[in-house]
C-alpha cells in the first residue's frame, strides 16, 4: 500500500486496527512510534545496483491502556512527515515487535489494515543460476501433441 492510500483509508475511519497475518489483531492502545523514510541502496548477487526506498511505520504497544491513536491524529503525524521528511508517495513498511522486529508489507480489507508477511528473494535469478521453475503440462496434452507432430502428413518423418 503507499502513502496516498493509507491516507484515504483513514479519512473514512473512525478507529484504526492492524491485523497480523495470523488473524489476530494488534491490541488496540498500540501507538506508532515513528514514520520514516528508509532508502537502500545495494547490489544484487548477480552484481547489479539498486535502489528501494520505502516509508516506514513502527508500531508499539505499552502498558498504556488509556490512550488510542484515531485516524486524525495518525494523518496530522503523516501529513507533517511528508512536509519535513519529503515522503514521496512509495510503499508502507510496517515493523512490529514479536521475538523480533517483523517488517511487514500493508494490505487493507473491511475496516482493518492488514499486516502481511514479507518475503525474501532472489533478484537476479538469471544471473546467478537459479533454474527458472518449468511449466507444469498435462500428460494428456503431450500425447495429442505428439501423436499430431509424428503424423505422416506431418513432415517430421
Amino acid at each position: 500500500m503507499k502513502l496516498s492510500e493509507i491516507k484515504t483509508h483513514l479519512e473514512q475511519l473512525e478507529t484504526i486496527a492492524f491485523k497480523l497475518p495470523n488473524g489476530n489483531l494488534v491490541p488496540s492502545h498500540f501507538h506508532v512510534t515513528e514514520v520514516g523514510k528508509i532508502s537502500k541502496t545495494f547490489i544484487d548477487c548477480g552484481g547489479t545496483l539498486r535502489q528501494e526506498s520505502v516509508i516506514n511505520f513502527q508500531l508499539w504497544e505499552a502498558n498504556d491502556y488509556d490512550h488510542r491513536l484515531h485516524p486524525e491524529k495518525l494523518l496530522s503525524i503523516i501529513n507533517l512527515s511528508e512536509e519535513k521528511l519529503e515522503l514521496k508517495d512509495v510503499e508502507i513498511e510496517v515493523e512490529y515487535q514479536s521475538d523480533t522486529i517483523g517488517k511487514y508489507s500493508l494490505g487493507y480489507s473491511e475496516g482493518n489494515f492488514l499486516l502481511l508477511s514479507k518475503q525474501t528473494d532472489c533478484l537476479a535469478k538469471d544471473n546467478c543460476g537459479i533454474p527458472v521453475e518449468k511449466p507444469k503440462l498435462k500428460l494428456s496434452e503431450l500425447q495429442t501433441q505428439a501423436a499430431g507432430c509424428c503424423s505422416p502428413e506431418s513432415g517430421c518423418c
